[in-house]
């Protein structure tokens, strides 16, 4: 299993760790709001969905969805976002969900509705050209025992559509407007050695085990060793994949 992989599996355990009791959960509160939603899609131009915690499955996906980034409103769940995320962001965008869940378990019941989660990422439009987006995540119900019930997402193009790579995320305070700067700091000592990070940048420089054998004075058995523990503990398959895992946590 891979890194990304592993992110999914955490974050699916997370969301089952709240325990729903169905006949408790009033779904007439949502079709109430569908009108109101339905006229913030018309006025605003902003794309809108809502996801239930408790069937893990979108329940409202605006129209325009199709319209703003071609996305295919009858074929959307959650492997259907992510597969149009740029794979360079989707490592990070998900282990953000991640954190931010624990943060929001973390809450006292009566301020669960008082935070929202903004990213702002990469994804694929109608165009097939990736295109910047911020996304909006806020507790739109919760359910009688406390639990995050429905999650209200709004998701608009960005205004800063300038090369970047990776994402950026915040944590907004509703009631006064503070806001919290999500960082992924990883150190490289914590996921590789000095030597393994230097046989990945040579690696990723093009140079073969016989030329990095060479540089690093070392056998070639040695320079194969450590690219056997690279791709171990990275998670990845091949040496591309650990290039590209290694690039987003910038660790070479």
């Amino acid at each position: 299993m891979n890194k990304i992989q592993e992110l999914f599996q955490e974050y699916a355990q997370l969301l089952n760790q709240q325990e729903f009791v169905g006949s408790e959960l009033d779904y007439t509160i949502f079709e109430e709001q569908r009108p109101f939603l339905d006229k913030m899609v018309q006025i605003n131009n902003t794309a809108l969905t809502v996801f239930d915690l408790y069937q893990q499955k979108h329940i409202y996906n605006s129209y325009n969805l199709n319209e703003l980034f071609g996305y295919d409103v009858e074929k959307i769940d959650t492997n259907y976002y992510n597969s149009r995320v740029h794979p360079d962001d989707l490592y990070l965008l998900t282990r953000t969900g991640v954190l931010a869940l624990k943060y929001s378990y973390g809450l006292p019941i009566e301020e669960r509705k008082s935070f929202k989660l903004q990213n702002e990422y990469r994804v694929l439009n109608s165009k097939d050209q990736y295109v910047r987006v911020v996304e909006q995540f806020q507790t739109l119900e919760l359910d009688p025992k406390g639990n995050f019930w429905l999650a209200l997402t709004l998701l608009d193009i960005s205004p800063n559509q300038e090369a970047h790579n990776g994402i950026r995320s915040q944590l907004i305070n509703l009631k006064d407007g503070s806001a919290q700067v999500i960082k992924h700091n990883f150190k490289k000592e914590g996921v590789l050695s000095n030597r393994e990070s230097q046989v990945l940048s040579f690696i990723k420089n093009g140079l073969l085990s016989k030329e990095i054998s060479d540089k690093l004075s070392i056998s070639l058995h040695t320079v194969n060793t450590h690219r056997q523990n690279i791709l171990k503990k990275l998670g990845a398959n091949n040496s591309l994949e650990a290039i590209q895992y290694a690039n987003r946590l910038n660790i070479i």
